[in-house]
């Protein structure tokens, strides 16, 4: 409805801007009217004064008892002057008449110009609050529902060169939650790469990024989705204006918490039916600041404290992770999703160098690989049934 409205309000925008210009015209040709009828009227009026002059030429002419040539001579330029100062008249008559329909024209312009504008400010007024209430209502949990028409589905995919018998994957979430060195890590491609996905510690990404993966064995595609929550993207716009409704699968990235940007997406994938994978990044990071608050001295803690510390704050991470997604998905009425979290650092090392090194690091990173593999899997078994039938 928000979106509906929006158009209408640019709709009655651009008619209120077409209408003030054909007033504006409507003037100009009163003005050109105007002018033109002056012309005529000092043309009239000389004419006239040119029939006068040679009526009074006439009279003299009586007078003093000129030839018969003369006076015929005469008579004739009275009746051309005569004739002259007709047409004359006519034109001015025909300039006021035109002039008139001009001005009623220009007039009708402006009114409509007023009320176009009028208009245009009800549905601007009108866009707005169903804006706000959108916008409240989200605030409350409670998604917008804006579907996409065919025109902007086929648009999506055209913008993203969405490829059949290719799985494309959308990682998406609030600014700075590190979407791009996930894309990286997971295709195996370290920051710096040239290839990769480009990062930075403010949001960098503006315009959504298409990484194929570059295991030739792999069909993916991973889409870098500029940030939700920034100046550039509003968060209860920001599933059907990314296109997100074009995408096999959308992961939905978080950081420090899980927001109500994360639970939008993932009711409007929910909506279309498009399978969603909850990912917790940073792991490496929020356990390290745990074991911060619980005293942990880099400098001086020995191995076996390291350690202890290490696992204890492993556990807290997890289990704190895991409450607060399920709190926030039973809160939305949504259902009970796993929540995966995961080191960029550990899943470079998994996918590129496909070592377990990090082993003792792992959380749930070859759980994600697996299941991102089961569900293209799954999609390539779907399609072959699909072309079969």
């Amino acid at each position: 409805m928000a979106q509906f409205a929006t158009q209408d309000a640019s709709k009655a925008a651009r008619a209120a801007e077409q209408a003030q210009r054909q007033s504006e015209a409507a003037w100009q040709d009163q003005i050109r009217a105007r002018r033109h009828e002056d012309e005529l009227v000092r043309k009239a009026q000389e004419a006239k004064r040119r029939e006068e002059n040679i009526q009074a030429e006439c009279n003299a002419s009586r007078m003093r008892g000129s030839s018969r040539d003369s006076e015929q001579s005469r008579v004739k330029r009275l009746e051309k002057a005569q004739r002259e100062t007709r047409r004359a008249q006519e034109k001015v008559r025909n300039a006021q008449q035109a002039s008139k329909e001009v001005a009623e024209k220009a007039r009708a312009a402006q009114a409509a110009a007023e009320k176009a504008a009028r208009d245009a400010a009800e549905y601007a007024r009108a866009a707005r609050e169903v804006q706000e209430e959108a916008e409240e209502r989200l605030q409350r949990g409670i998604q917008p529902v804006v579907i996409p028409t065919l025109d902007e589905i086929a648009a999506a995919k055209t913008r993203v060169q969405y490829e059949q018998g290719r799985f494309h994957f959308a990682v998406a979430g609030v600014a700075g939650s590190g979407k791009s060195s996930l894309i990286n890590a997971i295709r195996g491609v370290e920051n710096r790469h040239q290839d990769a996905a480009e990062t930075g510690v403010v949001e960098t990404t503006v315009t959504t990024g298409r990484y194929p993966d570059p295991n030739p064995d792999l069909p993916f595609v991973w889409y870098d989705i500029p940030g939700a929550g920034t100046l550039h993207q509003p968060d209860w716009l920001y599933f059907n204006a990314q296109g997100l409704f074009v995408f096999d699968c959308v992961i939905v990235l978080f950081d420090n918490r899980f927001t109500e940007t994360d639970i939008a997406i993932l009711m409007n994938c929910r909506r279309f039916q498009i399978p969603t994978y909850i990912v917790r990044s940073k792991a490496d990071v929020h356990i390290r600041n745990i074991m911060y608050e619980y005293g942990y001295d880099s400098a001086h803690d020995e191995v076996p404290r390291r350690e202890s510390l290490y696992r204890t704050a492993r556990e807290r991470f997890i289990a704190d992770t895991r409450a607060n997604v399920k709190r926030n998905l039973k809160q939305a009425e949504l259902p009970d999703q796993r929540v995966y979290m995961v080191s960029n650092r550990t899943l470079l090392s998994i996918v590129r160098d496909r070592s377990l090194g990090f082993s003792h690091k792992i959380i749930d990173e070859l759980e994600l690989i697996k299941d991102i593999l089961d569900e293209a899997c799954s999609l390539r078994y779907a399609a072959s049934v699909d072309d079969d039938r």
